[in-house]
C-alpha cells in the first residue's frame, strides 16, 4: 500500500476517532464562555486558542467534527437509499421507465448542487437537519446515474438471462443478482459524495443556513473567525485545516477504491 494511503487512512481514523470521543479529548466544554480569556493564541493550556468569547477553540473543532462527519454520513445514506434502487429500476426496465427517472434526475441536475441545497435550506429553514436533507437530495442523481450505467453493462450477461430463465423474480434478479456486481462504482460514488456531503454542509453553515449557535461546525466557524484573521489567525485556521484533511484523505482513498476495483485502471 502507497505511504499516501497509509497516510490518509491514518488522517482520516484519527479525525473520525477524536470526533467521536470529542467529550474524552477535549479538554473544556465547547460552549463554555470564559472572561479574560479571548483570543488567546495557541498554548498548551488552549492548543487551538480561545475564540472571542474565550471558548477553547481545539474542544469546539472536535465537537464540529461530529456534526460535519454526521451530515456526511446520514446525507450519503439516504441519497445512496434513494438514488441506488432509482438508478437500478431505470436501467433494468429501461423505456418510459427509465425516461420518467432519468429525466426527473437530469433536471436536478441542471442545477449547481451547491445552489439547489441553498434553495432547499431556504425553503426548509436553517439547521443542521435541514442541511442533511438538502445535502442528500443534491447527491441522489449521482448514485442514480452511477448504478444505471453500471446495470446496463451487467443486464445482457450470460449470469442475469439464467437467473430469468429459472424464473427469478425482478426484485431477486435487480437487488440480488445484478447488484452485487455493481458495487465497486457505487463504493467509490459513496467515498466521493461523503467528502462533498461535508464540504456542502460545511458551505451552508459558513452562510448560516446550516448549524445554528451555539453549536459548532466547522463551516460556522470559519464564518466566525474569518472577521479575525489579523488577531486571531488560528480561529479560522484550525476548523479549515480539518475541513481540507477531510476532503484530501477521502478523495485519495477513493482514488484507491476505484484502482483496486479496476484492474485495468492506469495509474
Amino acid at each position: 500500500m502507497k505511504i499516501k494511503i497509509k497516510l490518509s487512512i491514518i488522517l482520516l481514523v484519527i479525525i473520525v476517532l477524536s470526533a467521536i470521543f470529542a467529550p474524552l479529548v477535549s479538554t473544556y466544554n465547547p460552549l463554555e464562555i470564559q472572561k479574560g480569556k479571548q483570543f488567546l493564541p495557541p498554548s498548551m493550556i488552549h492548543y487551538f486558542g480561545t475564540d472571542e468569547f474565550g471558548r477553547d477553540v481545539f474542544s469546539r473543532t472536535l465537537y464540529a467534527g461530529r456534526i460535519s462527519l454526521l451530515a456526511g454520513l446520514v446525507a450519503v445514506i439516504i441519497s445512496a437509499l434513494v438514488g441506488v434502487p432509482l438508478g437500478l429500476i431505470s436501467g433494468y426496465y429501461g423505456k418510459i421507465i427509465d425516461t420518467l427517472i432519468m429525466r426527473t434526475m437530469d433536471s436536478l441536475l441542471a442545477f449547481p448542487a451547491l445552489l439547489l441545497a441553498l434553495c432547499i435550506v431556504a425553503v426548509l429553514g436553517p439547521s443542521s437537519l435541514n442541511a442533511m436533507i438538502a445535502v442528500s437530495i443534491v447527491s441522489i442523481p449521482n448514485f442514480a446515474r452511477i448504478s444505471r450505467a453500471s446495470i446496463l453493462t451487467q443486464k445482457e450477461k450470460d449470469y442475469v438471462e439464467a437467473a430469468v430463465s429459472i424464473g427469478a423474480s425482478d426484485k431477486r434478479i435487480i437487488f440480488f443478482t445484478i447488484l452485487p456486481n455493481c458495487i465497486g462504482p457505487i463504493l467509490v460514488q459513496i467515498t466521493i459524495a461523503v467528502a462533498f456531503a461535508i464540504l456542502v454542509e460545511a458551505a451552508l453553515s459558513f452562510l448560516g443556513l446550516g448549524t445554528q449557535p451555539p453549536d459548532a461546525s466547522w463551516g460556522a466557524m470559519l464564518f466566525s473567525g474569518r472577521g479575525y484573521l489579523r488577531v486571531a489567525w488560528w480561529y479560522a485556521f484550525f476548523p479549515g485545516l480539518f475541513i481540507t484533511l477531510m476532503i484530501l484523505t477521502l478523495n485519495i482513498i477513493s482514488e484507491e477504491i476505484r484502482d483496486k476495483l479496476d484492474p485495468t485502471t492506469v495509474t
